[in-house]
């Protein structure tokens, strides 16, 4: 049997004793909801920051992106930013799920946090949640005046289905944006829907994330779409030379751990910076379930010091000029 924490151990219990069907046997609202609720009960209170506040950015298709914007001060002068992007299969999850986390990783960080609301499937299938995702971090980058300072630099970061959002949007907007793209952080991401050996049968079930679920979400989320595509696979990407530095966060009970793995191995093969960090005993969905699993917290805390390394790594790599814009 694999090695569970205790406390990891006592949240599947308790999520196992619950009554009602699983979540891939209902319809996406009903998920919706019952990822709401879990929320409720078992994620960390939100700590207080100096400034929370929603906003709404230009769309792809003339469609308002949601958001939400994380400041820890008020300051206006230039600094660099995190945009997340959430999981949840691409058909679950959003701002109010995230609100916790991002305002802790704006605290941790004494960053700019922006999280992105994505257009969710079944209503809206592959690309849409890419296309929302690139259109936001373009829209970031520039120095919108609903920021508060000037943005120097952009960190996407994302978990889960919001990992492969991150990983999507840095192959894609590369030296395209205005600024750079400092560090990406990829928490437990999905990089790979054609998956089906290892981790994924090791963990089918009984881990909260199950095989089954992932299957569900990729049917809603992809439909007849290549799960080749590199925006959907962002791991049969050809290369991912020239990739910013990355922090690759897994989870050792996760069914989508040796993805995980073998995307940080392939930023190695391919010359990029690569922090590299493995929770034992942890769980698929663990950074928003911080109340009920305590040790959560500190692998949380233990990524945001990896990513500092990374950002302040990446800065002071950049020309003069840069560093004091």
């Amino acid at each position: 049997m694999p090695y569970v924490r205790p406390d990891v151990q006592n949240l599947l219990s308790l999520l196992a004793a619950q009554p009602g069907p699983k979540m891939e046997d209902g319809d996406a609202e009903t998920a919706r909801q019952m990822m709401k609720m879990m929320g409720a009960m078992v994620e960390a209170p939100r700590p207080d920051i100096a400034e929370i506040k929603d906003l709404a950015i230009p769309g792809p298709h003339g469609h308002p992106i949601p958001a939400r914007l994380y400041r820890n001060t008020l300051a206006t002068d230039p600094a660099p930013a995190v945009i997340f992007y959430h999981g949840g299969g691409w058909v679950i999850g959003d701002l109010d799920v995230y609100d916790s986390l991002c305002a802790e990783i704006c605290r941790v960080l004494n960053m700019t946090v922006v999280s992105i609301d994505y257009r969710l499937a079944p209503e809206h299938k592959f690309p849409a949640a890419t296309e929302d995702c690139i259109a936001a971090t373009d829209w970031l980058a520039r120095s919108p005046a609903e920021i508060g300072h000037a943005i120097t630099g952009v960190v996407p970061a994302g978990d889960s289905a919001g990992g492969n959002l991150a990983a999507v949007v840095s192959q894609e907007l590369g030296a395209r944006l205005p600024v750079p793209i400092l560090a990406q952080w990829l928490i437990y991401p999905g990089v790979d829907m054609t998956a089906n050996t290892g981790s994924m049968v090791d963990f089918a079930d009984g881990y909260l994330l199950t095989a089954g679920g992932m299957e569900w979400f990729t049917r809603h989320y992809m439909g007849d779409h290549d799960l080749m595509h590199p925006h959907a696979s962002p791991l049969h990407a050809p290369s991912l030379a020239g990739q910013p530095p990355t922090l690759v966060f897994t989870c050792g009970l996760d069914p989508l751990r040796d993805q995980g793995r073998a995307y940080a191995a392939k930023l190695i093969a391919a010359g990029v910076r690569t922090i590299f960090r493995e929770a034992d005993g942890q769980i698929h969905g663990s950074v928003t379930l911080r109340g009920g699993i305590p040790s959560a917290q500190d692998d949380l805390h233990a990524n945001l010091r990896d990513l500092k390394t990374l950002v302040d790594e990446a800065i002071a790599a950049l020309p003069a000029q840069q560093q004091a814009a």
